[in-house]
């Protein structure tokens, strides 16, 4: 390919045309993320310990129980942070508060509505998400490219025409856009993003999750030399 720098402006043999391709595609989602947050709360260290490995444990197996339909499960930050008084000299704990963060991600929205619901009804855990993405190496993004790439061809081939010429030859072609999948639409259907329920006399309702939609674009900018027309 040749560099701009050879004809940065174009000349009377060799004419510069400078066009835009884009493309935007929107495509259901491959994946679904939710963040899970477990926390435990008392006076003493070791009893809020505790607390919080058997609530950890317990929402890690209610995961797990879910086999295939997750494709990842991690734990994130964990922590326990000792709470001082307000009052009083001295360095005195009132309490402590522990928290554990999880991570899932699933490719079976199927199972998503009663899971997020079961883990949002366990004892001080909260639910985030779920947030629709595509994979990493999905073919959309190369789909998405092709087309913004084909439609500069396009352009570039009807401007030349409309100067009653042909392309000569590509000179340099430019990734320009960001290929960002963008949410395009509701997520939930009886949902919401943030669950926090404790101590529930009965099994709720699984949630109706929808997924949203995704637009993916992308962008490029060529430049073509062209056969001299005749003007």
């Amino acid at each position: 390919m040749t560099s701009s720098a050879t004809v940065p402006y174009g000349t009377p043999d060799a004419p510069l045309l400078v066009v835009r391709g884009e493309a935007e595609l929107e495509v259901e989602p491959e994946v679904a993320r939710i963040g899970v947050t477990v926390s435990a709360r008392g006076r003493d260290r070791r009893s809020t310990l505790d607390d919080l490995t058997r609530r950890n444990a317990t929402a890690l197996d209610l995961v797990k129980s879910y086999g295939d339909a997750v494709e990842e499960l991690s734990t994130g930050a964990f922590s326990i942070t000792p709470e001082l008084t307000e009052r009083g000299r001295g360095e005195r704990v009132r309490s402590y508060q522990g928290r554990v963060h999880l991570g899932a991600e699933f490719s079976d929205f199927t199972v998503l509505g009663e899971l997020t619901t079961r883990l949002a009804d366990l004892e001080l855990t909260r639910v985030d998400g779920p947030w629709w993405s595509l994979r990493p190496g999905s073919p959309v993004h190369a789909e998405a490219r092709r087309r913004a790439v084909g439609e500069a061809v396009q352009r570039a081939r009807e401007y030349a025409e409309a100067l009653g010429t042909t392309i000569a030859a590509l000179v340099e072609l430019a990734d320009t856009g960001a290929e960002r999948p963008r949410a395009g639409g509701a997520a939930f259907g009886r949902g919401v993003r943030r669950m926090s329920m404790a101590d529930a006399a009965e099994e709720a309702e699984p949630l109706d999750l929808e997924p949203s939609r995704l637009r993916v674009t992308a962008q490029v900018s060529a430049q073509f030399t062209l056969v001299p027309p005749r003007l």
